[in-house]
């Protein structure tokens, strides 16, 4: 009997859904410059010094110097603590998001998407791997495992990362419990609206991969529906097949709080429900607004959640 309601979901998760792997860093060195290819990764950053310094060294050390990654390139929105010189110092090239696509409209409230779509227009690499900048305990195989698929499968074009995520409290360490804005909010929907993606075990993780002319046609939500958003356009335009995903083994990060969990997931809903009333799923009787109340202590506070989305990057270059 099949897990999935869908024998095609079922069939691509038990082929798309790829282990750790022990490919070394020199086997695919050799493997990308077989292929004449050439890879970039990138990091969107704000305000992320306590830990940016720290990956853009692993990178530079072990893959750089190893052969494998061809430029590591970050994306600054406008940090104050000095995350840019930290990462520059630890052998990053670092550009300003305000400063790409200039003669592009700012948005009210851009956000980690925004960085996503801008760094298509600086990237050198015919392969881009994105990874978080706050990642506590990053390791090459945030990046191995990622391009493994893409180099050794031509029909592949985007890969997601999956991963376990502890949940830290100050009296313990949840296992498996860090992804709560998927369990509650996110695969619910997919299943209901979107059952291709079913199969996907971390929508919304920030580490994955894809050939950069690929993606370069694909729309970006500006802020947290970026994930999500650019897994239902990849499935609907390149098919299920296009998309692969891959063990990361363990990602530790900072856990945020109640109230920014409920305003990510209000940006996601909205972006998903948007995306339904344009594929004509779901109809919506009125646009839909972008303010969310929330509480604290019993007062309410109303958030202004903005959701901007950005056209295929390639229209721009």
């Amino acid at each position: 009997m099949s897990t999935f309601p869908d024998p095609a979901v079922q069939a691509w998760f038990r082929a798309r859904t790829k282990g750790p792997g022990r490919r070394t860093v020199a086997d695919l060195a050799a493997a990308k410059d077989a292929l004449d290819l050439s890879i970039t990764v990138c990091l969107p950053a704000l305000d992320e010094a306590a830990t940016i310094g720290a990956i853009c060294e692993v990178i530079t050390r072990d893959l750089v110097a190893g052969g494998l990654v061809d430029e590591l390139l970050v994306v600054d929105s406008g940090s104050t603590d000095g995350s840019p010189g930290l990462a520059s110092a630890a052998g990053a090239k670092v550009v300003r998001a305000a400063e790409v696509l200039p003669e592009v409209a700012e948005l009210r409230a851009p956000g980690k998407g925004e960085s996503l779509w801008k760094s298509l227009a600086v990237v050198a690499g015919d392969i881009v791997v994105w990874v978080d900048s706050d990642t506590r305990n990053f390791d090459p195989r945030f990046v191995t495992r990622l391009v493994a698929p893409l180099l050794d499968d031509p029909s592949i074009g985007f890969v997601k990362g999956f991963y376990e995520r502890p949940f830290h409290t100050e009296a313990a360490t949840l296992p498996s419990e860090g992804a709560r804005v998927t369990e509650i909010a996110v695969r619910p929907l997919l299943n209901l609206f979107f059952p291709a993606l079913s199969g996907v075990i971390q929508p919304l993780s920030g580490e994955y991969a894809a050939r950069v002319d690929l993606v370069r046609d694909l729309p970006f939500f500006t802020g947290y529906a970026v994930d999500v958003g650019l897994l239902i356009d990849v499935v609907e335009r390149y098919g299920l097949d296009a998309l692969a995903q891959v063990d990361l083994g363990e990602r530790v990060h900072r856990n945020r709080d109640v109230a920014a969990l409920g305003r990510m997931s209000f940006e996601i809903m909205h972006a998903l429900f948007g995306m339904l009333d344009e594929d004509a799923l779901v109809k919506l009787a009125e646009p839909l607004r972008e303010q969310l109340v929330q509480f604290k202590n019993a007062e309410p506070a109303r958030q202004e959640v903005h959701i901007g989305r950005r056209p295929p990057i390639a229209r721009y270059l």
